[in-house]
């Protein structure tokens, strides 16, 4: 069986049903229509207590329809794939559009990849419940034995296999394996009657091989480091002062405060404070921000978006210069360019739009310890834990669960439970150090915007901001 048919085969539709689903579709005069087909297995075993004591199992089916006129989208969706019910789906997502009936008999192309970003050696879907227990057990076990202040320890292990078909009106056909897997550990301490807490997980689209007793270890110890730090941290007085973003973590300081912002469809309507910058320098030329779906076994990493296009990597800012905005189709026919594979969603219940995918900064020519030593009097953070960000203005509060004092030029008294304040294009600009310690942050990090959410990662080296207001102490 060629792949084609083991494609249409797997989601149990002919050419023709395509044919005629897209045709009704487009019946009311719509630009361009695509079909968003989805199989996905999920699972979840959860640990508490010295036990597993939950598991879960689930997986969703069915396909979505699209239609695009201008600048119109009209959606809906089905979870199965008989005939009839795609075609009443098809005729709800055709009313955006109010025109005569556009002619349509595609001749389908398959599109494969060029590359395969996330190559995995055994599927989830062929691993069993008892396979998986034992490395919830250790990864629990391996904490305890760390430090004896442990009082708790929770585990998750979860992971996912999708089946994605994906077809057009232009005859664009492409079949997509993403396998994806996450493991956290949240770690429990109390010492003279006081609690503290510490977490650390990895998530990559890896199959089984994912987990390795070396894994086990590495995440069993930066929990445990986490929460033990947490006993001598102090909160700091506050106020405005220079900041020094820690490498990894940080990036997600450079997701939320500023990559949204570049997201075309907030562009597109005027809404981001960088709506009219593209093309404009926006920061020192030492800094490069890139948007990358090719990273292999990234958790951001698309081999090919949701509507079809290739993943790529994507230079928003370029030596200062504000160079691309990130794109979906919509976005990219109204400025007129290709879309740099920005096209994603959560499911097949959802329309794709313009999301991020794994989010960085490069490297610049400064070292950690010559920034460091640039400050008299600041804070160093290095862990994140939530925020909230207006993305028109790019104002933005974020909670800062641990870092360190900055006095005289060295890290001196570790912090905790601070928020750091200000605006993200503003603090781009503030932007004066760039480390050379780059760092990707392999966390379970999951981007949630317009009611749909999509993982993602993010990463960046140590970086030197100016000034910032830290919510500490009065």
């Amino acid at each position: 069986m060629d792949c084609k048919r083991a494609y249409l085969a797997h989601f149990g539709v002919s050419e023709e049903d395509l044919r005629k689903v897209l045709a009704a579709a487009l019946e009311k005069g719509g630009d361009y229509a695509d079909l968003f087909f989805e199989h996905t297995f999920n699972n979840a075993v959860g640990l508490r207590d010295g036990e597993v004591n939950s598991t879960f199992s689930g997986i969703e089916y069915g396909v979505g329809v699209r239609v695009l006129s201008g600048d119109q989208t009209g959606y809906a969706y089905v979870e199965n794939t008989t005939l009839e019910d795609m075609l009443k789906a098809a005729g709800t997502a055709a009313r955006i559009a109010n025109g005569a009936p556009t002619g349509l008999s595609p001749k389908f192309a398959v599109k494969v990849s060029p590359r395969n970003c996330y190559t995995i050696r055994q599927s989830w879907e062929d691993v069993t419940l008892k396979q998986r227990i034992p490395y919830v057990q250790r990864l629990n076990d391996r904490i305890f034995a760390l430090d004896k202040r442990v009082n708790k320890v929770m585990v998750n292990l979860s992971d996912s296999s999708s089946h994605i078909f994906f077809v057009n009106s232009e005859g664009l056909m492409f079949y997509d394996y993403r396998p994806m897997v996450s493991l956290t550990a949240n770690c429990v301490m109390l010492a003279n009657g006081v609690y503290e807490n510490g977490r650390a997980a990895r998530s990559f689209r890896m199959g089984f091989e994912f987990l390795t007793d070396e894994l086990v270890g590495i995440i069993a110890k930066e929990a445990v480091d986490e929460t033990a730090i947490m006993y001598q941290a102090i909160k700091p007085k506050g106020g405005e002062m220079p900041v020094v973003l820690g490498a990894g973590g940080s990036g997600i300081f450079l997701h939320e405060a500023i990559g949204h912002a570049f997201e075309a469809d907030f562009n597109r309507k005027g809404t981001s404070i960088f709506s009219d910058m593209l093309h404009h320098k926006i920061c020192g030329d030492f800094i490069n921000v890139v948007d990358d779906g090719t990273i292999p076994f990234n958790r951001g990493s698309v081999n090919i978006d949701d509507e079809g296009v290739d993943g790529q990597k994507t230079y928003v800012v370029r030596e200062g210069i504000l160079s691309s905005y990130l794109h979906d189709r919509v976005s990219a026919k109204h400025f007129n360019i290709p879309s740099t594979g920005n096209g994603r969603r959560e499911s097949f219940r959802q329309a794709p739009i313009p999301r991020m995918r794994a989010t960085y900064m490069e490297n610049g020519n400064a070292s950690e310890a010559e920034m460091i030593a640039s400050v008299k009097n600041g804070v160093f953070v290095n862990s994140f834990t939530n925020g909230q960000v207006q993305i028109g203005a790019g104002d933005f509060t974020f909670f800062v669960k641990s870092g360190y004092l900055i006095e005289n030029g060295k890290l001196t008294q570790p912090v905790k439970d601070i928020n750091i304040i200000g605006n993200g294009p503003k603090a781009l600009a503030d932007m004066t150090m760039v480390s050379n310690n780059y760092l990707m942050d392999n966390g379970t990090w999951t981007c949630g915007k317009d009611g749909q959410s999509c993982p993602v990662t993010c990463g960046m080296p140590s970086a030197l901001i100016e000034k910032l207001t830290v919510g500490g102490l009065c």
